[in-house]
């Protein structure tokens, strides 16, 4: 949940991601948004509502003041990047540098979040499991699809999707290629799956834990932060080898769709992040 709770808010931003200037007008509802996402999740009653839209609010104007410029810096020298073909090390390099920027947003929002999450009744804890078994159902219907072709396929498109975001239409010949990338990819998502549902259950257990036994603050923060970095490096050392192995290859993944792509893909990609980077240099000179 905690990983998710960060990675709502980012969505939430990149949601209105639609084109040059959208990111200032979403930037000032997503406060409004993730407040509600949260609440979607464990039912917040009336002081816990207020308690959360006050460390929302604050998260925000903390982000604001002291991350977006720093994130258009990464987007300023990725633009100059973008010309060059690229490496699976680059790739990961990349990777680890927005995980650290992940690490700081959320490390911000650790102590509302342990505060919070003492509070929670085992009420709250149960509209929290069958929200995940909601999201469940879900992932079953858009990658578990029983016939392997079909899997694969949604996944490609997927994948496209995303690259279409920021280079623009791929071509017939460009989205061959990543069908064909996919089919060779270590992904398993049963695998994922299986290992989704133990994390659930990680979480849940740790909210009963600390809603019943009520700990310290600072041994609650503690908590929550390992259950985050559960999510990028789990506790079951078969699965971290999965990890560590699906991970190199999307960042030779990501390289090799960056080197497929046109002068004119890289030159509209380019024009994206500029946009995006210009919107962020604006909101953080922005009063909250």
């Amino acid at each position: 949940m905690w990983r998710t709770l960060i990675i709502g808010a980012l969505a939430a931003l990149l949601s209105v991601l639609g084109g040059c200037s959208a990111l200032r007008l979403g930037y000032g509802q997503a406060p409004e948004l993730v407040f509600w996402w949260v609440d979607g999740y464990v039912d917040l009653d009336d002081e816990q509502s207020a308690q959360a839209r006050d460390a929302i609010r604050q998260w925000f104007r903390w982000h604001r003041t002291t991350q977006l410029d720093d994130y258009a810096t990464v987007l300023s020298r990725m633009q100059g990047e973008l010309a060059e073909p690229s490496s699976a090390g680059r790739m990961c390099r990349l990777a680890e540098q927005l995980r650290s920027r992940m690490d700081i947003a959320f490390d911000q929002a650790v102590p509302a979040v342990a505060e919070i999450a003492r509070t929670l009744t085992p009420q709250q804890i149960e509209h929290l499991r069958r929200k995940h078994a909601k999201n469940n159902a879900d992932y079953r219907r858009g990658y578990l699809q029983a016939d392997a072709q079909e899997r694969r396929g949604a996944q490609a498109k997927r994948i496209v999707d995303r690259a279409e975001t920021l280079y623009g239409r791929l071509d017939d010949a460009q989205r061959e290629r990543v069908a064909q990338w996919v089919a060779e990819s270590p992904f398993d998502p049963q695998r994922w799956f299986d290992e989704r549902r133990l994390r659930q259950q990680d979480v849940l257990e740790l909210l009963t834990r600390l809603s019943g036994d009520d700990p310290p603050p600072a041994q609650a923060q503690a908590a929550i932060r390992r259950v985050y970095e559960d999510a990028f490096r789990s506790p079951r050392e078969a699965y971290r080898g999965y990890q560590q192995r699906l991970g190199d290859h999307n960042c030779a993944f990501a390289a090799q769709v960056h080197n497929l792509t046109t002068p004119e893909q890289r030159r509209r990609a380019a024009e994206r992040l500029k946009g995006w980077e210009d919107d962020l240099r604006a909101l953080a000179t922005q009063a909250p």
